[in-house]
């Protein structure tokens, strides 16, 4: 079999994947990212609410014939917005079955999230999540359900929009930026163990600071036509990258 970076690379490289996915590669690392977290081709991994199936690209032909992704997505009738993300997953999912017939969908209630059996999974991966569920002051849920679905030993992988250090709650609930103390502070309360941060998705132009939040820059680009180009020159924004660790015992 390929060595895991060959088979990432390859990945990576799919023709499956949509070119303007293949187009944020710059903005988004996802080669350094998977292997800051130590992502195996033989692992079980849940992806929490892959929305238009960015990583999904990714993830689940990596993992296809030794592991096993799986794609947490909120149950059908929630939420509009949701039913409305999921119909179009599933489309994509079932339009290139020699990527994504493997791949396993779990539904959940955002409200009591669960994500499979505990003690199932090697890694628990989120992208720019975090906020969503600090916003809706589910956090604290969300974490403990993580850590009860892996393995002990097993990985936590959060990038997240960074806010500056010492950020108020409030700033962060409205601008989608959270501070690392607060997402560690909520991982180390459900358990988890700090292993290691990563700058690969740091951007030093974002000043977090942007009239509609982070939505202000790309992808979102909520701002008015006159500052497209600051905005476009900023690009996507500054993003913390932590790995967290179940312990042993």
């Amino acid at each position: 079999p390929a060595a895991p970076a060959d088979a990432l690379a390859a990945a990576i490289a799919g023709d499956w994947r949509d070119p303007a996915n293949v187009a944020r590669d710059t903005a988004r690392h996802p080669a350094e990212t998977l292997a800051f977290f130590g992502i195996e081709p033989d692992q079980t991994v849940v992806e929490i609410t892959p929305g238009g199936g960015w990583y999904t690209e990714i993830l689940a032909p990596y993992l296809r014939d030794g592991g096993q992704y799986v794609g947490a997505i909120w149950a059908d009738g929630v939420s509009e917005y949701y039913d409305k993300t999921n119909a179009k997953l599933r489309e994509k999912v079932a339009a290139t079955p020699a990527a994504y017939d493997q791949a396993e969908w779990r539904a959940f209630d955002p409200k009591s999230p669960q994500f499979g059996p505990a003690g199932s999974a090697d890694a628990v991966l989120t992208f720019r999540n975090v906020h969503n569920w600090v916003n809706s002051d589910a956090g604290e849920a969300y974490f403990k359900a993580f850590f009860d679905v892996l393995k002990p030993g097993g990985t936590l992988g959060v990038v997240e929009h960074r806010a500056k250090p010492d950020t108020d709650l409030e700033t962060m609930k409205k601008s989608g930026y959270l501070t690392e103390a607060l997402v560690i502070e909520l991982a180390e309360k459900a358990g988890f163990e700090l292993v290691e941060k990563s700058e690969a998705n740091a951007n030093p132009d974002d000043t977090a600071d942007h009239p509609n939040g982070v939505w202000t820059l790309p992808p979102g680009n909520r701002h008015d036509e006159a500052d497209a180009a600051k905005y476009q020159a900023i690009g996507e924004s500054d993003r913390m990258t932590l790995r967290f660790r179940k312990p042993e015992a």
